[in-house]
C-alpha cells in the first residue's frame, strides 16, 4: 500500500511556528520528489513548496519564501515542513504529495503528483 501520513497541525498564533510531517510507506521516498499543497476554505489547492528525489534542492513559492523550510529524511522515509512566522493567511488543510516523474510544477495545483496524505489542518489565529 503507496500512502502518504501528515501529521502536526493544529492551532497557532500569528507569528508562531509549527512542524508538519509527511511520513511514507509502502514505497522508497528517495525515488520521489515531494510537494506541499495547502487549501483554504473557498479556495483551489495550491502548491507552495516541493524537494526534489536527486539532489534535495528546494523551491518555494513568494508567499512562504523566508519563512518554511523543507527537508526530507530519507532514511526515516519522512519529509518535514518547518513554518516559522505564520500569518492567518496561511490557515489552510495542509498536504503532502509524491510525483515520481520527472516533470512537475511545485506551485500548481498537483495533478502531476502520483500519491497524496490526507491533510492536518493548521488554523494562525489570534
Amino acid at each position: 500500500q503507496l500512502q502518504l501520513v501528515e501529521s502536526g497541525g493544529g492551532l497557532v498564533q500569528p507569528g508562531g511556528s509549527l512542524r508538519l510531517s509527511c511520513t511514507v510507506s509502502g514505497f522508497t521516498l528517495a525515488y520521489y520528489a515531494i510537494g506541499w499543497f495547502r487549501q483554504a476554505p473557498g479556495k483551489e489547492r495550491e502548491g507552495f513548496s516541493c524537494i526534489t528525489k536527486r539532489s534535495g534542492t528546494t523551491n518555494y513559492s513568494d508567499s512562504v519564501k523566508g519563512r518554511f523550510t523543507i527537508s526530507r529524511d530519507n532514511a526515516r522515509n519522512t519529509v518535514y515542513l518547518q513554518m516559522n512566522s505564520l500569518k492567518p493567511e496561511d490557515t489552510a488543510v495542509y498536504y503532502c504529495a509524491a510525483v515520481r516523474r520527472p516533470s512537475y510544477d511545485c506551485r500548481g495545483h498537483g495533478s502531476e503528483f502520483d500519491i497524496w496524505g490526507q491533510g492536518t489542518q493548521v488554523i494562525v489565529s489570534s
